[in-house]
């Protein structure tokens, strides 16, 4: 019978003060064992201070082209980032322009590859790579992450692959807009596969985005299916002013209170002590 794995990972690391606070707890205290670095955020300066402090913590970078600060500066990329240098929150605009723009492509590779150079002056390891809204399902931003990955000795990419099936079985059903995203993850796990790099066979997160309470961490440990799964999280001590801007719905606090619960730790041990075992 194949094993069963599973990390935890706390994204948007360096967005915010009370994300980085519960960062530190979850992995202190609870099960989190990874966390995904915004290298631009107001907080990155604390938060990789808090990576150092913390040597089991595996790191990665949070690749942001959407919604949020880049690194280059703004007369570097005039097309991509506005006058504050922020990228624009319109999904379908930015993925028309990341297709068919050839200007923006050159912007998009160059700010792609400075935000690898950034964290790559954080001197922590790179353990894995993700994006902002998983961006890096569009296959130029796809490509462009693996490229400027590789070069900074990437090995490993989440795929946020949510197998409607297991949904199923924890009680929440996929409309056809989920089901046509899982299809669509097949060209991220090729184009990583084919780089040599490493993917998850699952990904948990997407249909409960925000709301990763204790009990939905409960109920997917008794479907886990087999293979290598994360489940990535948006933990905070609570909703400052930037989150509640940036993402009122979220239930921060009760993730972050989900990834301490002992019964999450109790329920998972077995898939948490596999995933500390394998290559992942």
């Amino acid at each position: 019978m194949t094993s069963r794995s599973v990390r935890f990972t706390a994204d948007d690391f360096g967005l915010s003060l009370v994300v980085n606070e519960a960062v530190e707890r979850a992995h202190r205290d609870g099960v989190l064992a990874c966390a995904s670095l915004m290298v631009a955020g107001e907080a990155t300066a604390d938060a990789v201070a808090r990576a150092r402090r913390l040597p089991g913590l595996r790191v990665g970078l949070h690749l942001v082209v959407i919604e949020g600060p880049a690194v280059l500066p703004q007369a570097d990329i005039p097309d991509l980032v506005d006058a504050a240098g922020q990228f624009p929150s319109d999904q379908l605009r930015l993925g028309i322009a990341y297709a068919f723009n050839r200007r923006v492509r050159t912007q998009l590779a160059a700010e792609i590859r400075a935000q690898f150079a950034a964290y790559a002056a954080t001197g922590l390891a790179l353990h894995h790579a993700d994006a902002h809204k998983h961006m890096h399902l569009h296959p130029t931003v796809g490509r462009m992450l693996v490229a400027a990955g590789r070069a900074h000795g990437l090995s490993r990419v989440r795929v946020p692959a949510e197998p409607p099936s297991v949904l199923a079985a924890c009680g929440a059903r996929s409309g056809p807009g989920a089901r046509a995203l899982y299809a669509w993850t097949g060209l991220l796990r090729r184009t990583a596969r084919r780089a040599g790099l490493a993917v998850e066979d699952h990904c948990f997160g997407l249909r409960w985005t925000g709301a990763m309470t204790a009990d939905r961490l409960l109920t997917l440990a008794a479907h886990l299916p087999p293979g290598a799964s994360e489940a990535y999280l948006h933990p905070a001590t609570h909703a400052d002013p930037l989150l509640r801007r940036l993402m009122p719905t979220y239930r921060h606090a009760e993730e972050l209170a989900a990834l301490l619960d002992p019964r999450v730790a109790t329920a998972y041990a077995p898939y948490t002590k596999t995933w500390q075992t394998s290559r992942y």
